[in-house]
């Protein structure tokens, strides 16, 4: 596992920092994170005046389907969500076509970064966790220990897998190549089979069938 590379030119509307200007403090799982419920109901009033659309994997990867949605600002959410879940029309925007044909191009193996705008709703801690996710190259994965490290949070493990499991960007800020310190595959909002078929994706490597 390689060291953290230096953090690149972050595509969030939000110009956080991305170190910590006090690394000697210490973070623990409680720190500036707050549950995904409430993350996602401080999203609930502005939802319905977003664009909304749904991208289908290759159907070889039995993956479900990617819920997209857009403000004027960026692409504020990209998840895994069952057929039951995608119950709204499509009010598709240019940004979600963008996402989409971007997506598309991500799993025919034609694309290994992207180029979108994003606007994610979080706490600023969620918002630097999600940035230093955003500088983990294509094929290559971190632990939370080194995420933590990156952000001069000794001892923030913890909080950083919380964020890390609140990420609303899935794939394009790319939550599933932090594991373990030992190198199991842990906790994946999409699940962990999700995780291991995308990064078997990305390690050139033959994806299996969820199905």
């Amino acid at each position: 596992m390689s060291s953290a590379p230096a953090a690149s030119r972050s595509l969030f509307d939000q110009p956080d920092a991305l170190l910590d200007k006090h690394p000697d403090k210490r973070l623990d799982e409680r720190d500036d994170v707050r549950p995904a419920d409430q993350v996602a109901e401080s999203r609930g009033d502005i939802l319905d005046d977003q664009a909304l659309d749904y991208y289908r994997p290759p159907e070889t990867a039995a993956l479900g389907l990617i819920r997209l949605r857009a403000s004027d600002k960026g692409l504020t959410e990209i998840v895994f969500v069952g057929e039951a879940e995608a119950d709204e029309t499509p009010r598709p925007n240019a940004l979600t076509d963008r996402a989409h044909a971007q997506l598309e191009e991500y799993f025919d193996g034609l694309r290994q970064t992207f180029d979108l705008p994003l606007s994610p709703k979080g706490t600023d801690f969620q918002q630097r966790v999600w940035q230093a996710l955003s500088t983990i190259p294509f094929g290559e994965t971190r632990c939370y220990a080194e995420i933590a490290e990156q952000l001069n949070r000794r001892g923030g493990q913890r909080a950083v897998g919380r964020a890390n499991g609140q990420n609303p960007l899935a794939i394009v800020v790319p939550c599933h190549r932090v594991i373990g310190s030992d190198g199991r595959l842990t906790g994946y909002a999409g699940g962990i089979g999700r995780k291991q078929w995308l990064l078997a994706h990305e390690a050139g490597e033959i994806p299996f069938d969820l199905g």
